[in-house]
């Protein structure tokens, strides 16, 4: 099985196009895209995130839907439904973190990976049903996960919550390529250490 095709996007981000998502954002979303692009371009993975215990949302996660959110986008939840012969089953979807102009994108700093799962038939079902057009994923890189694994920033406390059964691209891009997304097309931006800011001492 061959992965998922690496293209050149941002400075400290791997990013990788499944289905032509790319080209579907950049010519049919452009606003967007540019969002995206500036968003992305604009973070930084700083260790007073790092180092903070986050509560429902981690620091990071919540820095990333914040300029989302700025911008015009929204957590979202769907109300579907399935009816049959007249019968009616409610099947409302997961909440998607950040959704605008039927682009949805979601952003997995440190879930367990079955996360994953649930993202991706959450693209599949609102692809479907031609609610979104493309699914975008934010989450880190292997690169990344194993130094917070290995405490390359000096973080000195228990890094048992960044092993490797939590989210990383090494465990989303076999789901992707094996069809978790259905058809809908999926970009993944996954960040690297390069990202990395050492702000301890501006926070002293």
């Amino acid at each position: 099985m061959s992965g998922l095709p690496k293209i050149d996007l941002i400075p400290g981000w791997d990013c990788y196009d499944w289905r032509n998502a790319r080209t579907i954002l950049e010519h049919g979303h452009s606003s967007e895209w540019r969002d995206i692009i500036d968003v992305l371009g604009a973070f930084r993975l700083r260790h007073s995130d790092i180092a903070k215990k986050g509560g429902r949302k981690s620091p990071i996660s919540a820095a990333v839907d914040g300029q989302f959110y700025d911008r015009g986008w929204s957590e979202k939840k769907f109300e579907t439904a399935i009816l049959v012969d007249g019968n009616r089953r409610d099947s409302p979807t997961h909440k998607v973190d950040c959704f605008r102009e039927k682009t949805a994108l979601e952003v997995e700093w440190n879930n367990k990976d079955p996360f994953y799962d649930r993202d991706l038939n959450n693209f599949r079902l609102l692809y479907d049903l031609r609610i979104a057009d493309v699914g975008v994923v934010v989450t880190r890189s292997f690169e990344l996960m194993d130094d917070l694994q290995h405490d390359k920033f000096g973080l000195g406390r228990d890094t048992a919550g960044t092993g490797s059964s939590t989210t990383h691209f090494g465990k989303l891009e076999a789901k992707v390529v094996g069809g978790g997304a259905g058809g809908c097309p999926v970009l993944v931006f996954a960040m690297t250490s390069a990202l990395y800011v050492d702000d301890r001492r501006r926070n002293e």
